[in-house]
């Protein structure tokens, strides 16, 4: 056996499933899109209605929240976990990325304990404070799993920081806040951008978070569910999911021009 049939046949499970669960069904998807009584126009009508359009700006908005939010923590929390050494720490961190054994719906049932109509914020304080089926929920409970992704990949590239550099800035005078900017935020730039593409697609596509909370709102997982489920407009559905595809596929393209780097998201 030559050594260019070896590397075919050990290519060729790889394009097996490339062919038969990614390339296959995308084209499907697509094709599905325009077999509706709209067409192709199908895409220009999600534009001019104004329940698709607000939803997919809403999906787009809530996400870029969430990631700005998750990096801001994110960034702060792992910078000092990873420059101290501390009793308790470990435990922390294990806290801190729980959030990845749980699935969305449990996610979006812990939210609504807290904020739900009889969660312990509306049992506790005085007011109405029910916010867990509203967009502030929804961003809570975003936010909630997008931490640990966030978290972890800025932890493993701070600590490949040379401590050196810092001293040498603190030798020179700088102050804690032009560290973080001239020496901290440039070397961890990469890996906040991937980070952010990964929390931002995670965010676009979660399901089951916004299936528990979404009563007030709509998203776009939540309505092409409703469109394929209730009302059977399988190219409606189709089309929505091939717009929130290319929305989530140009952010990772950018993220990925922009840090030099692979970025893949999580599901």
């Amino acid at each position: 056996m030559t050594r260019d049939t070896f590397t075919l046949l050990c290519l060729l499970p790889l394009a097996i499933f490339t062919l038969a669960f990614l390339a296959i069904p995308i084209a499907r998807l697509v094709l599905a899109s325009g077999e509706g009584v709209d067409g192709w126009a199908i895409y220009l009508k999600i534009l001019q209605t104004p329940r698709y359009l607000s939803t997919l700006v809403q999906t787009v908005l809530v996400s870029l929240a969430t990631t700005a939010a998750a990096l801001i923590i994110s960034t702060t929390a792992g910078l000092y976990l990873v420059r101290n050494r501390f009793r308790g720490r470990s435990i922390i961190l294990s806290i801190l990325t729980l959030p990845l054994a749980f699935p969305g719906v449990v996610v979006g049932f812990m939210i609504i304990l807290l904020g739900g109509r009889q969660g312990l914020f509306n049992q506790m304080l005085p007011g109405h404070w029910v916010f867990a089926y509203s967009v502030t929920g929804l961003f809570l409970g975003y936010l909630y799993f997008s931490i640990p992704r966030v978290l972890l990949t800025v932890m493993a590239a701070a600590e490949k920081i040379d401590p050196s550099l810092e001293e040498a800035a603190r030798t020179l005078g700088a102050p804690p806040w032009r560290i973080m900017l001239d020496v901290l935020l440039p070397a961890l730039a990469p890996a906040l951008i991937a980070a952010g593409a990964i929390a931002f697609a995670t965010a676009m596509g979660a399901f089951g978070t916004a299936f528990t909370l979404a009563t007030d709102i709509d998203v776009l997982p939540m309505v092409i569910y409703t469109e394929f489920t209730l009302s059977a407009n399988i190219a409606m559905a189709s089309a929505l999911s091939v717009v929130l595809g290319l929305v989530t596929w140009v952010m990772l393209l950018i993220a990925r021009s922009l840090s030099g780097t692979t970025v893949a998201a999580g599901g």
